[in-house]
């Protein structure tokens, strides 16, 4: 599918050691490692390009604008939007949420209105709908989830009635890597008239996103969760729905004009983007997305889909080892029993740390997800495009050594 080795020489910090022990890093789905061509972009920028955009007739200004909205185009095309006017670029999948809970609510939630989200939500799309509905005295409702690790489309639709204003719900859940259908869930949900926004933040890095086959109304990722850098995001929406919505924050860009009597704001997507934006991030996000095409997605998805598989196979023969829900996107969590005790998620990370493994404990920020599995937290092993079967031996054997300490 491509070089697998050449592919790691792309990511300097894979190369390093840690505690004397080559590195494992199986922490993808908290954030990717970056190749060395998102990383060049950002310093050629910074060192060669940088200028204010949108605000300048020189050249620099006129330079740095240009990368800044070919960016955008980049984006539109890498999920396949209509217009780049249904692309905002915001600072992360948190922000673009909490961006479409302020203008969504403000402008269409009222009192004894109705948000749907499921159980397996990250806290990022779960607190900003709670906040909405205290603020709007609107309810919050949850789609049940399956003892499988599946959501209850049965009981989902039975949730959705004339009071609901939108479902927002994860495509791929950060904890169980279930692949949630969300083109059925959007289906449903616009039967009853109900738009839907779909957190991708666990999505984009590993399967094709097709926005207008998905037929969402709203979409959200991370540009630090496929290979781009830290503080720079996306949001989607359709245009019909953006033009509807007030803007979320003021300042520079987003205005038309200004008076002290009155403001008019810009038009699309500007009008959600006041201030300057972080465009040498967006620029390496979109040299991020150059370098996942350039590999081809279908060729990161059959990649991880077999390293995953390869990864249960082997953690199922560890005596006392429990996975979580039917892992299907390169997420697997787990507990491991010793003497009738389940070893602290907490211990096993940290002592696995010492191994050189890098894993994820805890809630995974999904607490109310963690009530429903009836435990406190797991250890989470998360896959990349550059892992390989080697580091999924070496993460077994480290599980395999850590349990026989207890």
């Amino acid at each position: 599918m491509f070089d697998l080795e050449k592919v790691r020489e792309d990511f300097p910090i894979l190369a390093r050691k840690v505690y004397d022990r080559p590195l494992v890093y199986l922490d993808n789905a908290a954030t990717t490692q970056k190749p060395r061509q998102v990383v060049e972009a950002m310093v050629d920028e910074y060192y060669n390009v940088n200028a204010n955009v949108h605000r300048g007739v020189h050249y620099l200004s006129q330079q740095a604008t240009d990368l800044h909205e070919a960016s955008r185009e980049r984006v539109r095309a890498f999920i396949h939007a209509r217009s780049t006017s249904e692309i905002v670029f915001t600072r992360g999948t948190t922000e673009a949420i909490n961006l479409l809970a302020y203008s969504f609510g403000e402008a269409l939630v009222h009192e004894g209105d109705e948000i749907v989200v499921s159980t397996m939500e990250h806290h990022s799309n779960i607190v900003p709908w709670q906040m909405l509905c205290q603020r709007k005295g609107a309810r919050l409702k949850v789609i049940p989830m399956r003892e499988d690790g599946a959501l209850d489309l049965e009981a989902y639709a039975s949730l959705l009635t004339a009071r609901t204003r939108l479902v927002s719900c994860t495509q791929v859940s950060n904890v169980l890597g279930e692949v949630n259908p969300v083109e059925e869930i959007v289906r449903i949900a616009h039967e009853h008239g109900v738009p839907v926004l779909v957190d991708a933040a666990q999505s984009v890095p590993h399967i094709e996103v097709d926005v207008q086959q998905m037929d969402c109304d709203f979409l959200a990722f991370s540009g630090h969760k496929v290979y781009g850098p830290t503080g720079v995001g996306v949001l989607y929406g359709k245009e019909t729905w953006l033009d509807r919505l007030p803007p979320y924050q003021g300042g520079g860009e987003m205005i038309q004009t200004v008076t002290f009597e009155k403001t008019t704001f810009n038009g699309l997507p500007y009008k959600f983007e006041a201030g300057t934006p972080d465009y040498v991030a967006t620029h390496a996000l979109a040299c991020a997305l150059d370098y996942v095409t350039a590999l081809g997605i279908e060729n990161i998805h059959e990649h991880e889909r077999q390293l995953t598989q390869y990864a249960l196979e082997q953690m199922r023969q560890v005596e006392g080892l429990h996975i979580f829900g039917t892992p299907q996107a390169a997420v697997i969590s787990f507990q491991v029993q010793r003497g009738g005790h389940i070893i602290h998620h907490l211990d096993m990370g940290t002592l696995l740390d010492r191994l050189g493994i890098a894993v994820r404990t805890g809630h995974h920020c999904a607490e109310p997800l963690m009530h429903r599995l009836g435990i406190e937290g797991t250890v989470r092993a998360s896959f990349a495009l550059y892992n390989t079967r080697k580091e999924v031996d070496a993460l077994v054997a480290g599980i395999r050594r850590v349990a026989q300490m207890f």
